[in-house]
């Protein structure tokens, strides 16, 4: 009688501390996969720094110091001559127009990192803007954009975003301090009315 009594008092006891311990078990065993899965995302941006604290050789060859932007808005975009986006220089082109009085320019950086679609030299690919779009904004020596070594440019912007271009045409608004404010992709037209909702707020 009293044996019956103290296994009908331990065994539901038992069996609460096995559950537990499975329970316990599951959870240390889903927390590695969260990681892996927060391992695999977008690097996060880090604190923002001035792009206008650095230098960049111009498609002409000459050094241009980018604090003499200081003051102005930029669109910073990677620009190439053989892709299907290359038709943007013509929207860019106008962008930079309508708004270069009031303190905006574009920046256009080739690079031939995604498709090798920008292959010419720099004599070949400023004809190109010229010729075919009017291009008169201004235009920098090609580029590295993604894997090891990007140029300090680059670097700078994909640490401030935590994105890094996936094609060509990207594209990212720098304020007036050279702290990058938004991240476009190639998709995003340069008349598109978010893209010039936040040009004219940065101004």
């Amino acid at each position: 009688m009293h044996l019956r009594t103290t296994l009908s008092a331990v065994l539901p006891l038992a069996a609460f501390f096995v559950l537990g311990a499975c329970s316990t078990e599951s959870v240390a065993e889903a927390q590695p996969a969260q990681s892996i899965e927060k391992s695999t995302k977008e690097p996060a941006p880090t604190a923002r720094a001035s792009i206008y604290d650095l230098q960049a050789p111009s498609l002409a060859g000459e050094n241009v110091d980018l604090s003499s932007y200081t003051g102005k808005v930029s669109l910073v975009v990677n620009v190439a001559s053989e892709c299907g986006y290359t038709r943007q220089y013509d929207g860019l082109q106008k962008l930079h127009q309508e708004f270069a009085e009031r303190g905006f320019q574009v920046l256009g950086f080739p690079c031939n990192d995604f498709g090798g679609q920008e292959p010419g030299s720099a004599d070949e690919i400023g004809s190109f803007c010229r010729d075919k779009f009017g291009v008169t904004f201004p235009m920098f020596a090609k580029v590295k954009v993604k894997g090891d070594g990007p140029s300090p440019i680059y670097e700078r912007l994909i640490a401030a975003t935590g994105k890094t271009p996936g094609w060509n045409f990207c594209k990212y608004l720098v304020g007036k301090n050279g702290e990058v404010l938004h991240y476009w992709k190639s998709g995003t037209a340069p008349d598109s009315a978010e893209l010039r909702t936040a040009i004219a707020k940065a101004l």
